[in-house]
């Protein structure tokens, strides 16, 4: 076999798993960091903060005492506090018993129930803020579409004729002014209406000037973004693709091709691909697959999907979005991840939706790799979306995560007492087996879920 076939291989492989690391890496990292300081804060003392388990590669002492490390294996992270036993946070009775009552209040177990209770909620808090502050600053710096709708610069497209211009500010297309693009509704319907035509007439302010001038379908069959582990990534779709014709039907608005997909049945299709750049077409077959896709008003819907995101043939004109603006649509698109995240869960436990629709570490560092080569800011907000999820995960009342040390707190308030060890040690087990009972059949959904 050919050594340089392999390379491109090899060069993707090790893509993905850098971009694995890097992102669980700065993940646990922020998580964990959120139990430290604000156990520092609380006054406990971490003896070790680990990004990584395993062989120790770098550390040093901070003034505070901590020894700050990096380990071999770079799949997680803790912070040992004083007076416990090992990374998992078990109690070190011997230890313990020999210390003063000063030093006692130092460790997780001898400290009040809220500075307990505020390190451990920490970690989870630390993925949101995380998270939200990710989403604020990148939907800053996108900025928002300006209004009215304005053309900022135009997508090549296997299309002549054209004379829309940048700054263009669009009124009316095909006769029908441009409904407002916050209403959801009549602007679905306005795109409905167009004319399925290569070339429409659009009336444009240009200049002060009304005028009218010949530009491209406003939704063409443009590979705006690829969803990773979809039929179009797999097949080497690329952003910025146009997607000519299906099965030999020419398509030349984003509506027709999905409309082909929707009634293909799974059924293999032939695409004929215009691609920027290149001398002539290009022709993929790939095969739509089902997807189990979060409704508005609640629930799943299957459909079936290529994994192709449509974009407009122009870029929009933006405007600066400013911070109070940015920070309310990146916390609602936190708790938007939140909340699908949860309808997902329920919805494949109760069957109504397939439960490939959970992955592993194999299926997470396969989209990690995806998103890393669709370029820094896609696989930045990768890492935001991961990020709440993990923060979520952490929260789920299950012994060994940080949920289920909450519900122990919550039953030492109500009962005045903490569980005893022997139910701890039991219910740590069950925990412990429930995890990664749950790993094992992430990991089967990884290598044998279509």
């Amino acid at each position: 076999m050919d050594l340089g076939m392999l390379l491109p291989q090899f060069g993707s492989f090790f893509m993905t798993i850098l971009a694995f690391v890097v992102a669980l890496s700065v993940i646990v990292a922020v998580h964990e960091y959120g139990h430290y300081i604000v156990g520092r804060w609380s006054g406990i003392k971490a003896e070790v903060f680990s990004l990584g388990f395993g062989p120790v590669l770098f550390s040093r002492r901070d003034r505070h005492g901590t020894r700050w490390q990096v380990a071999a294996l770079p799949f997680g992270g803790y912070v040992k506090f004083l007076g416990d036993s090992d990374a998992a946070s078990g109690k070190d009775g011997a230890a313990m018993a020999d210390l003063s009552p000063e030093r006692l209040r130092q460790t997780m177990h001898g400290a009040p129930l809220w500075a307990r209770t505020a390190t451990v909620a920490a970690g989870p808090v630390f993925n949101f803020i995380l998270s939200i502050a990710i989403f604020t600053a990148v939907m800053m710096a996108g900025g928002k579409t300006a209004e009215p709708l304005t053309v900022g610069a135009l997508t090549p497209l296997p299309v002549e004729g054209v004379a829309l211009r940048e700054g263009d500010e669009i009124l009316a297309i095909a006769g029908m002014d441009l409904p407002d693009r916050e209403a959801d509704e009549a602007y679905d319907d306005f795109l409905d209406a167009l004319p399925a035509t290569p070339l429409l007439d659009y009336t444009v302010r240009r200049e002060g000037a009304r005028m009218s001038v010949p530009g491209p379908q406003l939704m063409p069959p443009l590979v705006g973004g690829l969803s990773p582990q979809s039929a179009a990534f797999d097949a080497g779709l690329e952003a910025g693709d146009v997607i000519t014709a299906v099965n030999d039907r020419p398509v030349v608005a984003f509506a027709q091709l999905k409309e082909i997909v929707e009634g293909s049945n799974g059924a293999p299709l032939a695409l004929d691909v215009w691609r920027p750049g290149e001398g002539g077409g290009l022709a993929l077959t790939l095969v739509p697959r089902r997807v189990d896709e979060p409704q508005p008003e609640g629930g799943f819907r299957t459909e079936w999907r290529i994994g192709v995101a449509g974009a407009m043939a122009f870029e929009p004109a933006t405007v600066a979005l400013g911070p109070v603006e940015a920070l309310g649509q990146a916390t609602a698109q936190t708790w938007a991840i939140v909340e699908s995240s949860i309808s997902g869960l329920y919805h494949m436990v109760t069957g109504a939706i397939s439960a490939c629709n959970m992955s592993g570490p194999i299926g997470i560092a396969e989209v990690s790799g995806a998103m890393a080569s669709q370029g820094a800011q896609s696989f930045i907000w990768f890492i935001a979306v991961l990020s709440t999820a993990v923060g979520l995960l952490n929260l789920f009342p299950v012994p060994v995560l940080d949920g289920g040390h909450l519900v122990f707190y919550a039953y030492e308030a109500v009962a005045g007492r903490p569980p005893s060890e022997r139910a701890l040690r039991v219910m740590m087990s069950v925990g412990l087996t429930l995890i990664l009972s749950l790993m094992l059949f992430a990991v089967f959904n990884d290598l044998f879920c279509p």
